[in-house]
């Protein structure tokens, strides 16, 4: 019989510490898997700002690194200009970078996210009653 699988959110329960610190480190791997494990809505549009990130990261990455090595003589030759040939590499690296930069924000996003969640479990937590 297949898994079936569920985006829908749980319900969202206090969290144990040990828990908490475990979302904090998943957002930190990948942005938004923690915040969808502590019940949080803000994790999907984490998840879609990592995947988007790091999709056009790779696709603009490997196009401008094939861009690059075909010009390297234009960079590295002997009668080279570099900085006449910045405005036609700024065209090229402009979106790998816009990829990279949409992935750290989605990172900051989540990190934000988890040491919200961290805090929001210590004040959940009771201390060990002393006898």
């Amino acid at each position: 019989m297949p898994m079936k699988i569920s985006l829908a959110l749980g319900p969202r329960r206090p969290l144990s510490r040990e828990t908490a610190w475990g979302c904090l480190t998943s957002n930190l791997a990948f942005p938004g898997l923690g915040s969808l494990v502590a019940g949080r809505a803000s994790g999907y549009g984490q998840v879609a700002l990592g995947v988007l990130g790091l999709i056009l990261t790779m696709v603009f990455g490997v196009r401008f690194i094939t861009w690059y090595i075909q010009h390297w003589s234009t960079f590295f030759g002997s009668q080279s200009e570099p900085l006449e040939t910045m405005p036609e590499l700024w065209r090229v690296v402009r979106l790998p970078l816009l990829g990279i930069a949409i992935f750290v924000f989605g990172l900051l996003w989540a990190l934000a996210t988890g040491l919200d969640i961290v805090r929001e479990a210590k004040s959940n937590s009771v201390p060990p009653r002393l006898s």
